[in-house]
């Protein structure tokens, strides 16, 4: 079977014709009868269709799998292929070129659609619940500002508070070291894991600090209005950093390589209802494992992959028990997704064969950074402790003095059953799990729907089920009209209005109509 028919297949067995009964909201009240709902939105980093447990994965993630158990999974759900243009899309409503980030933050090309920063016609999620009377808080990666514009003396136009947050912890840029991350921010100050006056753990890891920030908030939210919770995780991006007991949690589970790993997603994936039942996999185009010169590195490379999902899924979790905590479970909604497809960049290969080699080319003259000094290196070139960061494709991923990727083959398995990666829009690179859950107002648990939805489609989705008006004009600037639609109609598995929907991010284009 080609690449088109299996597709096509995969369309047929999951897609629209394989919506369930139709289910009702919970009995006696309709959505919109019940009192605004807390809002929390979780969005990882880097990850494939397959990566999380209840979507054919290895990785234990019970706290996501209990959330999809109670809720709802979309198996027909789009991102736009890549970190910032994703994270533009998804906070207001529009196609990234629309809203300024059609490349990436890196460069400003002077042109509308390229400016790398949001632009002054559109409006974010936060910026539009904060009018309607919601606190907003955000933890985690925000990359929506021009990469320039991270320094103590930077305009801050862009940043979150100025975008409608009245709290943020996390980073400005796109990744950095999980253990001394770049661009850490708090509100409107640069700081650093040591000078933080609001929170100093023993051990700092950047995906455990995103957890608590956000239960931080949780916690002094006064309970006056409903809120909206922002949690950007950056995992599991490069670096492929974890603790050595997280990792060692997954000794084993690799060692029979990437084609058995895949094949078992597969397998697993047509179980649950994910694909159907005749779905044949992509090509593996890659090297076979019985081939592979690096096995002991490449596995630990999936081993610490794996640990950093789970540490997520672990903070996940206590961020439910925190809402059942403080009563306001029941009425809040929990949307998770993922920025795009799993990752099949370079970093950290080391020289042209993988020769195991620093980050820095050349370290004369070069020294660490003081525990009062901002790390403003994505790719740091030592760690805090003077230890010179390394890679090479045998080095051994988890410590704080390495930086590399997972690689292609392991981006493979993620992408379970797609083509190409993050950056592509073929499947591979836009397909997204989305689950939604709701006590009070989705009556429906652990079922699947297949209409076809975008990342331009939550904020629609969040408005409608807030009562709150998306505006004509702030400040004087026009602002762009929404593009998505909202997905409410969905939790009752009734059919959302058809649409074309658009793909492009460096020259790669893509466009869906129907089937």
């Amino acid at each position: 079977m080609d690449i088109d028919n299996m597709k096509n297949m995969y369309l047929r067995t999951v897609g629209i014709g394989m919506l369930l009964p139709f289910c009702h909201v919970v009995p006696g009240q309709g959505i919109h009868q019940l009192k605004r709902p807390n809002i929390i939105l979780i969005m990882s980093d880097d990850m494939g269709y397959s990566d999380i447990g209840c979507y054919g994965s290895e990785i234990k993630t019970p706290n996501l799998d209990a959330l999809a158990a109670n809720g709802l999974r979309y198996t027909s759900f789009y991102n736009q292929a890549r970190s910032c243009p994703t994270r533009a899309s998804l906070m207001t409503g529009l196609y990234p070129h629309q809203a300024g980030m059609g490349w990436m933050s890196a460069v400003d090309h002077d042109l509308p659609g390229y400016r790398g920063q949001l632009n002054e016609s559109c409006v974010t999620i936060a910026q539009v619940l904060k009018s309607s009377g919601y606190s907003t808080y955000m933890a985690g990666k925000w990359h929506l500002q021009y990469d320039k514009n991270t320094k103590t003396d930077s305009p801050r136009y862009d940043w979150p508070l100025q975008r409608g947050f009245d709290r943020f912890y996390g980073m400005l840029v796109g990744a950095g070291s999980y253990f001394d991350p770049a661009t850490l921010c708090r509100d409107n100050s640069l700081i650093t894991p040591y000078t933080d006056p609001e929170y100093n753990p023993e051990h700092f890891y950047f995906t455990e600090a995103i957890t608590d920030n956000a239960l931080s908030f949780l916690r002094d939210d006064k309970g006056d209005n409903p809120f909206f919770l922002y949690v950007a995780y950056t995992a599991a991006h490069w670096p492929m950093h974890a603790p050595d007991d997280a990792i060692s949690k997954y000794k084993g589970y690799y060692d029979e390589g990437w084609e058995v790993v895949r094949q078992r997603r597969a397998e697993k994936m047509k179980e649950l209802g994910i694909l159907g039942p005749d779905v044949i996999l992509s090509p593996m185009a890659t090297t076979l494992w019985e081939q592979e010169p690096d096995k002991p590195a490449m596995t630990r490379r999936m081993e610490t992959y794996a640990a950093m999902i789970d540490i997520m899924d672990h903070g996940i979790g206590k961020i439910v028990e925190e809402l059942k905590r403080k009563g306001v479970y029941e009425n809040t909604i929990i949307l998770f997704l993922q920025d795009n497809g799993g990752c099949a960049e370079g970093i950290g290969f080391g020289g042209q064969q993988g020769e195991r080699m620093p980050a820095a080319r050349d370290t004369a003259g070069m020294k660490p950074l003081g525990r009062e000094d901002l790390q403003t290196a994505v790719i740091p070139l030592y760690n805090r402790n003077g230890m010179v960061m390394m890679g090479g494709k045998n080095v051994m991923a988890g410590p704080d003095n390495t930086y590399v990727a997972y690689l292609k083959p392991w981006a493979i398995v993620s992408n379970t059953p797609f083509r190409k990666f993050k950056k592509y829009v073929h499947e591979g690179g836009i397909s997204t799990p989305l689950i939604v859950q709701w006590p009070a107002g989705i009556e429906c648990k652990g079922e699947t729907r297949g209409q076809v939805g975008s990342v331009i489609d939550i904020m629609p989705t969040l408005l409608e089920l807030a009562e709150a008006r998306y505006p004509g004009a702030v400040d004087g600037h026009e602002i762009t009209q929404v593009q998505g639609i909202s997905l409410v109609p969905s939790f009752t598995s009734r059919q959302m209005s058809s649409r074309t929907i658009f793909w492009e991010h460096e020259m790669n284009r893509a466009v869906r109509a129907g089937k």
